[in-house]
């Protein structure tokens, strides 16, 4: 499936900001399951500073602001060709060990909660795929899709436990749940191609475990699926913290308003 894909930032300050720097993750790279046609960037009030790759492989760039600025805006957009893979991604690669996705993280450490759910999916017969999907649909009938019933600092027990909660949430609690089950676990940010919905005011997320004999297969619990041709996968990590489209600081003390524009067309 060919998918265009337009992203838009919009940060708006009642008072001039003197200086503001801004970590990016929104590059989607080539791999197992995509093809990047095309991929590009603009910034109105800053300038890029440097571009690395972080310690997941994640294409990442600085963005800073100085002088005195009321709104940073970023945009990306480009064009992503991806593939049907039954959601499996492939062997694990890259410099982070595989060992690296079995330690708890900040946002998916197991409370209590965590650790029942957990216990109600003992390995069988059946293997690893059929143990984690139930994983996934429990999940899913436990934690409501609630939009605004959690915010970027919620952890996984504290979702489980309010029963509420959004694709962010439904993935840091497979993560948690996934790691005590013994499977390495980890957070990608992306996007999804939805039905009938011309914009989003948000990207997508959702979890993926190692499996032997498979490498990584991803659980979107939010829908119920793993991934299919219509994600394009931009970031991974241990949790959102890791993997967050954009993370910044600034100077000042101004009052901030956000507004973010995307689109996801085939």
């Amino acid at each position: 499936m060919r998918l265009k894909i337009s992203h838009t930032t919009e940060y708006s300050y009642d008072l001039p900001v003197s200086y503001a720097l801004q970590r990016l993750r929104l590059f989607p790279r080539s791999g197992p399951t995509q093809k990047v046609v095309e991929w590009k960037m603009s910034i109105d009030g800053g300038r890029e500073e440097v571009r690395y790759d972080d310690s997941y492989g994640n294409d990442t760039r600085l963005l800073s602001a100085e002088g005195s600025t009321n709104t940073i805006s970023v945009s990306v957009s480009g064009v992503v060709e991806t593939r049907e893979s039954n959601g499996i991604s492939g062997p694990h690669r890259g410099l982070a060990p595989l060992w690296l996705f079995q330690r708890t993280s900040a946002q998916c450490e197991a409370g209590e909660s965590i650790r029942r759910l957990a216990e109600e999916h003992p390995a069988h017969d059946e293997g690893d795929a059929v143990r984690l999907h139930g994983l996934m649909k429990a999940i899913g009938e436990r934690v409501s899709y609630v939009t605004h019933a959690t915010d970027v600092m919620t952890t996984a027990e504290e979702a489980l436990q309010r029963g509420e909660g959004v694709c962010q949430d439904h993935s840091h609690i497979f993560i948690a749940a996934a790691r005590l089950m013994g499977y390495p676990a980890r957070y990608v940010s992306g996007y999804l191609r939805m039905d009938g919905v011309d914009e989003q005011t948000a990207s997508h997320a959702w979890a993926e475990a190692h499996v032997d004999g498979l490498g990584w297969v991803g659980f979107d619990c939010s829908n119920g699926i793993s991934p299919d041709e219509r994600y394009v996968r931009i970031a991974i990590g241990r949790d959102y913290r890791e993997a967050k489209p954009i993370a910044g600081i600034r100077h000042g003390y101004s009052e901030e308003a956000l507004a973010v524009h995307i689109t996801v067309e085939q």
